[in-house]
């Protein structure tokens, strides 16, 4: 049977889509502010770390109690056009218990800058946090920050060779990783993107560095754009030599599929630092 979408904007809509989804994110707001001031309390975290001179070049760094095994960096979502880092600190926790360093940035949104500044906003803030941090390097991020950080294991990374050495494992959740279906949304109003910039910014266009290791994972009561962009991102590297693996949750949607970064024992923490 032929299928064929006619409302993208509806295709890329999630509150609206999800029971209560109005919720979201003032949901994250609490527990957020919560495990920043008890990680402050214990003398293990630092905020607004600069990795820039704009005023949302900054990161948050939490860290266990031990000597770190590594790094893991967490980027936000929200379309490249909402939020910051300050709603998701709750979810270093699971890795901070592994015994990891957590660097959570905020970035410079559009339509003050493109989708393309972004990235190279993202790779400084990456540098940063690896220059504070010795070890293995793992990256996660979620929606608009799953394309950010699988752009940084694409041939075009603004990482250096270096840097992106250390990268171990990639996890995008609920990752875009082919933009072109938004040039057809409202949204790229504020993004501003046109075909070049789309393809360019585009993981599942580009090609992966060699030894790239990456999990899309998605809930698997999502948006049905949300799952094939993230089995796209498979399938297609696959094909390119990377190290793949796709994961889809049952019944998680766009805003809880995150959730088991704070758990320590979860699969996804597994997936990440495995």
């Amino acid at each position: 049977m032929l299928q064929a979408i006619k409302d993208w904007d509806n295709a890329y809509a999630n509150g609206p889509n999800i029971p209560g989804g109005e919720r979201w994110p003032g949901l994250w707001v609490e527990p957020a502010e919560t495990y920043r001031k008890a990680m402050l309390a214990e003398q293990r975290a630092r905020l607004d770390i600069a990795y820039g001179d704009g005023p949302r070049h900054r990161l948050d760094l939490f860290m266990p109690r031990e000597h770190p095994r590594g790094l893991v960096v967490f980027v936000h979502g929200g379309y490249w056009m909402r939020l910051d880092k300050s709603f998701w600190s709750h979810l270093a926790k699971g890795a901070v218990e592994r015994g990891y360093a957590v660097a959570m940035p905020s970035y410079t949104l559009c339509p003050e800058v493109g989708i393309a500044d972004i990235t190279m906003e993202i790779g400084k803030a990456i540098g940063r946090a690896m220059d504070e941090i010795e070890g293995p390097v793992a990256l996660t991020g979620h929606s608009a920050g799953g394309h950010l950080v699988t752009r940084m294991i694409c041939t075009s990374s603004p990482l250096s060779e270096a840097q992106r050495r250390r990268i171990a494992k990639v996890v995008s959740i609920s990752g875009l990783h082919d933009l072109r279906p938004l040039l057809k949304t409202a949204m790229n109003q504020t993004l501003r993107m046109d075909d070049r910039v789309a393809r360019e910014e585009s993981p599942a266009l580009l090609s992966p560095v060699e030894g790239a290791r990456v999990v899309a994972w998605v809930g698997g009561a999502e948006r049905n754009e949300f799952r094939r962009q993230a089995q796209l991102l498979a399938n297609i590297w696959t094909g390119l030599g990377a190290a793949t693996g796709y994961v889809e949750m049952p019944d998680r949607h766009h805003f809880d599929v995150i959730d088991d970064l704070a758990d320590p024992q979860s699969g996804l923490v597994d997936a990440l630092l495995s």
